[in-house]
């Protein structure tokens, strides 16, 4: 519970402690904090049992850390032959790369080191490239908005 506290910290709220709640009451309150815990304590492990009682004896073995998303998923892909493959996929994908592809196909920007001259239309394959910028043929001027048509 405490695992991150150090001794300074320690020391800190001992004298903190001692300063709020004075050395004569100090011991009284340690014991009605002790006391609380090990109610709240009974209370979770009693609770626990009557939902594993509740459950039936194919749930004998259920614990609640499962219920963790992290804590599942790590169970379930331990020793899974599936995982180096995904790894070994993982590896051969770079995201950023094809998003950086994507992003400048979307803005017009080449990612060759020669582009095409603004006459020519862009193509792919043959076809023309949809996603790069052309040229207007009216004069840069957009098409009235047709409310009805989107």
């Amino acid at each position: 519970m405490f695992n991150d506290l150090g001794i300074l910290e320690l020391v800190t709220l001992v004298v903190l402690a001692v300063l709020i709640f004075g050395p004569d009451k100090l011991p009284k309150v340690i014991q009605d904090a002790s006391r609380f815990i090990r109610k709240i304590r009974e209370f979770s492990e009693s609770a626990k049992q009557d939902i594993r009682t509740e459950l039936g004896p194919e749930f004998k073995d259920f614990e609640f850390e499962d219920l963790n998303p992290k804590t599942f998923l790590r169970k379930q892909l331990d020793g899974n032959e599936d995982l180096k493959e995904l790894k070994e996929l993982r590896s051969s994908f770079d995201l950023k790369k094809e998003m950086n592809e994507v992003a400048d196909a979307v803005n017009g920007r080449e990612s060759e080191p020669s582009p095409a001259p603004a006459s020519v239309p862009a193509t792919v394959n043959g076809s023309p490239d949809l996603l790069k910028k052309q040229d207007k043929p009216d004069g840069g001027e957009r098409p009235p908005y047709d409310s009805d048509a989107t």
